[in-house]
């Protein structure tokens, strides 16, 4: 890995946790397709999950008293079913696929209450929510778009629907990388090393989102978290199509 790749990945991975930190998400869909760009799709996934995880690690350790563990439990489950039926299908990603996947996760932040009324805080969604959301953070190396779908209804406030996400992505990052386990051996001693430098970056991202978190008012977090996953999908998804075209 250059210098110059390694300058551009400290500064994607600070600048992408501390938007994770403010949103819950959008940093991560931004820090993929950076790696995406320099690694195939299998390797960036793992890569992806390794400095997730840790990013997503420190924003629950700094609002941890607001973790709601109940349904961390129950959408954990439903991600674990997910990779059960993943495995045995022998699922394998490419870049084109998870393009348009990312793509398309957005339009769910724009489904009108009415239709659907999906609640995180009920046990029976939470774990559907599991399983779509494991599903895709496998097959796609994402899902916070779809996740949202299930929080932005419930009647939590932003400091809780942030830390109780990050609990959530902890535990689906790890599962993420136990499926690519076989990826990160591609990876050299060098490449390894700049990932594990990246981490700090991403533990100090997420500080100072936190700590914009805490001047938002709750609708403003629902606007802008909407408006930035919406404009990220579009990226996506017309790179996707350019890709299969």
């Amino acid at each position: 890995m250059s210098g110059t790749i390694a300058f551009g990945l400290f500064a994607v991975v600070f600048v992408t946790s501390a938007l994770s930190g403010v949103f819950g998400m959008a940093g991560g869909l931004i820090l993929l397709w950076f790696l995406l760009l320099a690694l195939p799709a299998t390797t960036a996934i793992v890569v992806h999950g390794v400095i997730q995880l840790c990013a997503n690690g420190s924003r629950a350790w700094f609002s941890r008293h607001y973790i709601d563990w109940r349904i961390v439990a129950f959408i954990a489950s439903g991600g674990a079913l997910a990779a059960l039926g993943l495995a045995l299908i022998d699922y394998t990603p490419n870049t084109a696929v998870v393009s348009l996947l990312i793509g398309l996760m957005p339009v769910l932040v724009w489904i009108p209450k009415a239709w659907f009324r999906f609640d995180a805080s009920r046990p029976h969604h939470a774990l559907s929510c599991g399983v779509v959301a494991g599903g895709l953070t496998i097959a796609a190396g994402v899902s916070g778009p779809t996740i949202d779908l299930f929080f932005i209804r419930t009647q939590m406030d932003r400091r809780q629907v942030v830390a109780t996400k990050a609990a959530v992505q902890v535990i689906s990052h790890s599962i993420k990388i136990v499926f690519y386990l076989h990826a990160a051996l591609v990876l050299s001693k060098g490449q390894w090393g700049m990932v594990l430098l990246a981490i700090p970056f991403a533990i100090l991202g997420t500080r100072s989102g936190n700590a914009i978190l805490r001047r938002l008012t709750d609708a403003n977090f629902r606007y802008w978290t909407r408006w930035i996953v919406t404009a990220i999908g579009v990226f996506y998804f017309l790179q996707g199509l350019w890709m299969v075209t």
